[in-house]
């Protein structure tokens, strides 16, 4: 018996205990679910748990990268300043967190199931690296408010919460999705949702007489951003050479060296410029680490899903849209880079120095991908005008979203006496609400009266989502009608002007 205890104890504290054991045993069971041979199991798992590692790898990279900039940060301005990257907080999270998280994934992937296959939501996330961040994103909040102990808690109610969330922000984009690729076979799976749909909404006010950006002939030469590694270590670089200008300017020369110096690289300056180019490397790693591990785990997601939910939509990454309308691509990144600069200038001039709040600098990975996806959902509401003024909003949106949740986080850390991470933060603007009201509601003061807060937020999105999928989607709803209508004729016009223009130039040349 006490030999059997032992076992079971081992496994308790040695596999189930450690993620990235955790994350290769459930490709396993997904690839067995989907009748690979054994030596694709074997091979998948250990794919699996390599990927995992390698992305803690990574993270450790960056840490390292970011832990200078941010004492520049402090000593020029007095202010925190924090780089919204998903993987990055993602993977530091993940060494404290990572095992509740892993069940969290699990369990709320059946929780995501059982509801698209009993209830009008027919929607499966099939975005793996986002269902990664949400679970462990769930779980920092709720471990940091509950303390110490609540590990079971943290599981129960984080995997419910995971599990609609699932299921109810795909719905929530449906019709915009519709409007952009005309059919209603997928939707997206993906947690900028919040800067999409407000993109949407603001291009059909702003630009109902606008035409699409793909009228516009982009230089081919600014096409280079759109490579999500290249422009983040180019960002990087930028921010910390700025920095690096203003510490040699207004700090002591024995402080800066002391901050930036190295054996290997004596001036400061270029140690700033390494620094950056160390973050590069690091995210690097952690995209490398986190396509291994996806590899494996959303065919086994998928696989079982099909399953259980046969005729589901499934919910796929936000660059699925981005072959619909490549030129507000461009543009609603550029936009949305431009909106959380002006964010920065509003946090860094007001609401710094007024509530303390952090400077939330402008990550490129969250600009380029929610702020190309909320130019294309703009622009099929509002042409030009709506690809910008969208990008911009979702700009604001994961600035002070993000700052919103840091702060309420902090307070949270300081209740419970656990530490906050520092220097990052979940970017894209689902992760800010979610974390705003999951927090707000734990600083009640009461745990029980949280527990309920938390159970009727999910309850108002489970049956907010429902509501909208029967009164809205299921009646074949689309927004921005009139857009759309006008739209059209302006292209109908434009091709009968040259077809015409064509005809004449045949006539000149008879």
């Amino acid at each position: 018996m006490d030999a059997v205890v032992s076992v079971l104890e081992f496994i308790g504290a040695e596999i189930l205990n450690v993620p990235a054991y955790l994350i290769g045993i459930f490709a396993a069971i997904g690839l067995i679910a989907l009748k690979k041979n054994s030596g694709q199991v074997i091979g998948g798992a250990i794919k699996a748990a390599m990927g995992y590692l390698i992305l803690g790898a990574g993270a450790a990279v960056v840490v390292a990268s970011l832990a200078p900039l941010g004492e520049l940060i402090l000593g020029v301005t007095g202010s925190e300043g924090v780089v919204p990257t998903n993987e990055v907080i993602t993977a530091i999270a993940a060494e404290q967190y990572g095992a509740n998280a892993a069940y969290v994934l699990m369990l709320g992937f059946i929780v995501m199931l059982l509801l698209a296959r009993f209830t009008p939501l027919k929607y499966v996330f099939l975005t793996g690296h986002h269902l990664v961040f949400m679970s462990v994103m769930i779980v920092f909040v709720l471990s940091i408010g509950f303390g110490e102990g609540s590990g079971w808690l943290v599981v129960i109610l984080g995997s419910l919460l995971f599990g609609i969330v699932l299921v109810a922000v795909p719905a929530f984009v449906t019709p915009w999705v519709s409007r952009i690729t005309g059919n209603d076979s997928v939707t997206i799976g993906h947690f900028g949702t919040a800067g999409y749909i407000a993109s949407g909404a603001v291009g059909a006010a702003v630009g109902k007489k606008s035409r699409s950006t793909e009228d516009i002939d982009f230089p081919q030469g600014l096409r280079f951003l759109r490579d999500s590694m290249v422009s983040t270590t180019i960002l990087m670089v930028l921010i910390y050479m700025v920095f690096g200008v203003w510490a040699a300017i207004a700090m002591p020369h024995d402080e800066f060296i002391g901050i930036m110096g190295s054996a290997s690289t004596p001036s400061a300056l270029m140690a700033c410029f390494a620094q950056g180019l160390q973050f590069g490397i690091g995210v690097a790693i952690i995209l490398y680490g986190v396509r291994i591990m996806l590899g494996e785990i959303v065919p086994a997601f998928q696989g079982i899903a099909e399953k259980v939910v046969p005729g589901a939509k499934p919910a796929l990454d936000i660059p699925i849209v981005f072959p619909y309308a490549q030129n507000a691509v461009l543009i609603g990144f550029i936009a949305s880079f431009i909106g959380g600069l002006v964010s920065l200038g509003v946090i860094g001039a007001w609401l710094g120095p007024a509530f303390g709040v952090a400077l939330i600098l402008p990550g490129m990975v969250p600009h380029f991908f929610t702020g190309g996806g909320a130019g294309v959902f703009g622009n099929a509401t509002g042409g030009r005008m709506g690809a910008i003024w969208g990008g911009f909003t979702n700009g604001v949106l994961i600035t002070f979203l993000p700052a919103a949740a840091l702060a309420i986080i902090d307070r949270l850390s300081e209740v419970s006496g656990i530490d906050a991470i520092k220097g990052s933060t979940f970017g894209d603007a689902d992760f800010g609400w979610l974390s705003i009201l999951l927090g707000g509601s734990i600083l009640v003061g009461n745990h029980l009266l949280s527990v309920l807060l938390i159970l009727l937020i999910g309850a108002a999105l489970l049956v907010g989502a429902w509501v909208f999928q029967v009164k809205a989607i299921d009646k074949g709803w689309l927004p921005a009608r009139e857009h759309a209508t006008w739209r059209a004729e302006v292209e109908a016009a434009d091709k009968a002007e040259k077809a015409a223009a064509a005809e004449r130039a045949k006539a000149e040349k008879a």
